[in-house]
Order: C-alpha cells, then structure tokens, then sequence
C-alpha cells in the first residue's frame, strides 16, 4: 500500500513515515499542498494522510483537488484537537476519516488497516466482475453492502483452490448462487456444476442419488444410473441443505470424500472421482454435531473454507439494487416512490431475496399503474411497523435496536464517530467495531 504523507512540519512527515515504513508501507511525502497535489498526479496513491492546516493551501482545499483528480482516492485528514467543525467539514468534502493532533499511532495504524481491507475487497468484487460470465448464473450478483462485498472478495478468493467451501445462511439468501459463482471463478469452470437438494431427497434414494447404481441392483433398477459424483467428474458437487442428510449416509459421504473414489449400488467396481464439493446450509451444522445429529468428523471434513451469507435485513443497501435488477429482468416499466422505496426498505423479508422477488411479482402484476405508490404494496410490507415484540428471535431484535441507536447518534453529529461515540459513552473504537459487525455505512 502507497501512502502520501502531506504536513508541512518536517519531524511531523518524518515521526509518520518512519512509523509506517516499519509497518511495511511504501511512503511519498508532500510539504506543501501544491506538491502533495503534483505528486498525487504523477504517482499510483492508495491513501493519503493530509496535515489541514498548511502554509499555501489548506487541507480542504487539497482535499477538493485530489477528490477531482480521482473520485475513489481515500484520505485521513489530520486536524488540531477539537476542531469538529473542521472535521465535519472535511467528512462532506470525501475525506474517509480524521485524527487529531497529537496522533495516536496506534489509531492511525488500526483506520489504516481498515481502509486497506476495503481497498482490497473493491480489488475483489472489481475482479469479480471482470472474470464471471454473468449468462451462466441464473441472477447477477448484487453486492452494494459492504457485507455481500466481503462474501464476494471470499468466493474469489477460495475458489482457486481445491477445499471443500460450506456456505451456510437463511433460507432465501442466495446460497446455490454463490456456489456457482465460486465454480465460475475456479479452474473447473468450463467442468459440470452439478447441483443436489438434500432437502428434497427420499432417504431411501440418498445412496442411489449419490453414487448411482447397477441395473437389477433392486426393484425398479431397470437401468445403470451414475449418480451426482460421477456426473460432477472434474467439476463441482454443490450439497445443498447438507444439513438433512440422514446419518446412515453420512458415513458413506464421508468415506466417498476420503478415499476419492465411490461404488454403485449393486457394483463391485471403485471408481475414482475427482470433484470439488461446495456444501451449503441454512442450519446450525457444529451445534447439530454437539447434539449428535450431524457426525463430527464430516463437518471438520466440509468447514474447511466457510461463507456467511447475511440475510438482507442486514444487508438493506442491496435492496434498491436488487428491485432495479428485478424490475429489469421482467422488462417491467413500474416506478416506485419514495414512500413505497421507504417501505419496501423497512420490511424485514423473513424469506430474503426470493420474498423480495415475489413481493415485486405481486406488486407490479397488480398494480393499476406503472406508478407504483405505498397502497399499491402487500398487506404485510405496507403495514410493516418495526420488528415484532414476541415473534422474532431476541438476539435479532437487539441488533436491530443497537443498529438504530447508532445510526441516530451519527446522523445526530453529522457521522463525527468521535462525537457520537462520546454521546453513546463508548470509545471511538468500539463504534467502529459495531458499525463493522452491523453492516453500519454512511449513505
């Protein structure tokens, strides 16, 4: 990471680059505001730390030039102590985040750190982009939230390698998605993608569904059948719902993993079989093991690399992105107001995605104009007032509660962390840590 370090005060440029050097960056310093500009122009720069106050130009005034040079560039602006209307300022301007003198090294290093992070996840979704071919999956990736950004930077990163990726999340989330997307991005791309239901498999069937079976091997077995492993030869093999396999096949699953290689029912013959399993559940796989429902050893086997998917009432970012992507994928012409947009944001959506999906059908099927209005959405989203007081889990309530407490003591100091981590009788670090758990951004 390439950092500019613009200030005016040589042992201020010296004590910063000497303490990041050690941190392993690569450094550039400014001494005036009309280098830091030249110098931004002619060098790749990932972050700058910019002094406000400085003899020829000030921090804002800078700030606005490289913001006009490259949008995207990412900026700490170093301000005197106390100065909050400077740093209100410089937040509206584009700046990511402020320090006050004296610097705190060890804060400056953690904001570095973060920034870094997000630098490296666009770098990601960026490649993810780039690489899939959107035909092959049955609906585009939407990752505006900074959580699904995280699960796509994951998928790319995971998918070149050989391990077994479990994919755990709600009912609805996008789980099969991001399987094929991982098998999009990997080596076995132009290989089958095979996917199988657990769910929806007789028990009685795993074994013939899994492995295949000989002709005559039992009633009915008019034909040799290869199963899932065999069709996904040098391809990927995505369990969906792993979690409802009975245990009388989980064993077998786990040899077939081990020894690479399986039988049909009713052959003698191993056959060798070369595939990458993605298994994904909406269910509670290592408490399932500690209740003796799910073999111990074949969770360790399929939670080599895992993937969260949060559900979208954690991820409210992607909805006015998602309804585009449907309203486009239907070809429909349908408008939402502010008041209908508000409302379908609001929704909790217990089903996710596909509920979104569905509502969107219901409402632009029935609508009686392309102009869609709030009496135009269901019963359920347009009277949806807040989170349910005795239905939902409490766990979930809380953080729904704790998200807002937040996001009003930010709004409330024009989203100054230091300021309403203050009100909150928090310290500044613990705000950002609970902005991060709670998919917390500025819009």
């Amino acid at each position: 990471m390439r950092i500019l370090i613009v200030d005016d005060e040589p042992l201020q440029r010296d004590l910063l680059a000497g303490y990041l050097k050690k941190q392993g960056f690569s450094v550039i310093e400014a001494a005036t505001g009309h280098e830091a500009v030249d110098r931004f122009l002619r060098q790749p720069v990932d972050l700058v730390l910019l002094d406000h106050h400085m003899p020829d130009l000030q921090g804002d005034q800078v700030l606005e030039r490289i913001k006009a040079i490259n949008p995207l560039a990412r900026v700490i602006m170093i301000t005197a102590y106390g100065a909050v209307d400077t740093a209100v300022k410089v937040m509206r301007l584009g700046a990511d985040d402020f320090l006050e003198k004296p610097i705190d090294l060890a804060a400056l290093l953690a904001k570095i750190r973060t920034i870094e992070e997000k630098l490296y996840i666009s770098e990601d979704v960026a490649r993810v982009e780039e690489s899939i071919d959107v035909a092959s999956l049955p609906v585009r990736m939407i990752a505006v939230s900074p959580a699904m950004r995280q699960v796509l930077s994951l998928a790319l990163r995971a998918a070149p390698s050989p391990w077994t990726v479990l994919i755990h999340g709600e009912t609805g989330t996008g789980k099969e998605l991001v399987a094929r997307l991982i098998h999009q991005l990997s080596p076995r791309k132009d290989r089958p993608f095979i996917p199988l239901n657990c769910a929806a498999v007789p028990e009685g069937l795993f074994e013939s569904e899994l492995f295949g079976h000989e002709k005559g091997a039992f009633t009915g077995a008019a034909n040799r059948r290869r199963g899932v492993f065999e069709q996904a030869h040098q391809g990927t093999l995505f369990l969906d719902e792993v979690g409802e396999l009975p245990q009388s096949v989980q064993a077998k699953l786990l040899r077939a993993l081990q020894e690479k290689s399986i039988s049909r029912i009713g052959g003698e013959q191993q056959i060798a079989v070369d595939v990458r399993i993605v298994a994904a559940t909406n269910r509670d796989l290592k408490q399932m093991t500690a209740d003796g429902g799910f073999r111990e050893d074949l969770y360790f086997r399929l939670n080599v690399i895992t993937i969260g998917i949060p559900p979208l009432r954690q991820r409210k970012e992607d909805i006015p992105a998602l309804i585009d992507f449907f309203l486009a994928k239907y070809q429909s012409q349908a408008r939402f107001d502010d008041q209908a947009l508000h409302q379908l944001t609001k929704y909790h959506y217990p089903g996710n995605i596909r509920e979104l999906e569905h509502i969107l059908q219901r409402t632009v099927t029935l609508a009686r104009s392309p102009h869609i209005g709030l009496r135009d959405l269901p019963p359920e989203v347009r009277d949806y007032q807040g989170p349910s007081t005795e239905n939902s889990d409490l766990n979930q309530r809380l953080a729904e509660i704790e998200r807002q407490l937040l996001t009003d003591a930010l709004e409330r100091h024009n989203w100054v962390q230091t300021r309403a981590a203050d009100s909150l009788g928090i310290s500044e670090r613990v705000l950002r840590y609970k902005m991060e758990r709670l998919g917390i951004v500025r819009k």
